[in-house]
């Protein structure tokens, strides 16, 4: 992103943005409630257009590649009553254009491998609405996969998960940011974990920050209050010798 600015009805969003993802990267971005991290996401896809400044994915504009990107919404809109099965839900990921009716053998064995991927294979067949929500979440996953994406953009995966789903999430995405870029959006700093290499820290204005240079005070300012205090998950226990 190069000068980006975008405004809703003359009231700024975001304004200035100049940033840079490498390929390979997990980057986070981190951000209060209504700060301008969805409408960041929506500028890299392309479903909104900059006021100003120019945004590339690929060396190119955003919508030329968009099934190299395989993208996680906060809200899917999904009817949880629909009759739709896990494999169903995967498959929409393979649609696009005009295409409608079965998709081929092809896509087919493709939505299946990422279930696999995701530790769901043998949900396939049970319908979208019963499953759990980390169930649900692991299969919008899958769908966000099955077109092999050499981008990976999740928006609050981790929302109304149990923390020890929510760990086995980051252990997934760290196994997939091995072969494409993950980046993963969310308003709770605290999510963080030891995968993520870059900060992208979102408030109107947009900073970017390596894991290890952020500091109580940069969240501080960014989430607009004080009594910010770090947590390294990293360091040893002085008794037990533990992480």
């Amino acid at each position: 992103m190069r000068d980006v600015s975008f405004a809703y009805a003359e009231v700024d969003v975001l304004r200035d943005v100049n940033m840079v993802i490498g390929a390979g990267e997990f980057s986070a971005i981190v951000g209060p409630n209504g700060g301008g991290k969805t409408t960041l996401v929506k500028l890299i896809l392309g479903l909104v257009e900059p006021a100003r400044g120019t945004t590339e994915i690929f060396g190119h504009p955003p919508p030329r590649f968009t099934r190299r990107i395989g993208y996680m919404p906060q809200h899917p809109h999904l009817d949880a009553a629909f009759p739709v099965t896990v494999l169903d839900v995967v498959m929409m990921g393979c649609l696009g254009g005009n295409r409608f009716g079965p998709p081929p053998r092809r896509a087919r064995l493709r939505g299946i491998e990422s279930l696999r991927e995701v530790g769901c294979e043998n949900l396939q067949r049970r319908a979208f609405g019963a499953l759990s929500t980390g169930q649900q979440q692991r299969a919008l996953l899958a769908r966000a996969l099955v077109t092999e994406p050499e981008l990976l953009i999740l928006d609050e995966p981790t929302a109304n998960l149990d923390p020890s789903i929510q760990d086995d999430l980051y252990e997934l995405l760290h196994r997939l940011n091995q072969r494409m870029t993950v980046i993963v959006v969310s308003h709770d700093v605290a999510f963080v974990s030891k995968y993520v290499t870059r900060v992208v820290c979102v408030n109107r204005d947009v900073v970017l920050h390596p894991t290890k240079d952020v500091t109580s005070d940069m969240l501080s300012a960014l989430y607009g209050r004080g009594g910010v205090r770090l947590v390294d998950h990293g360091h040893h226990a002085h008794d037990s010798g533990d992480h």
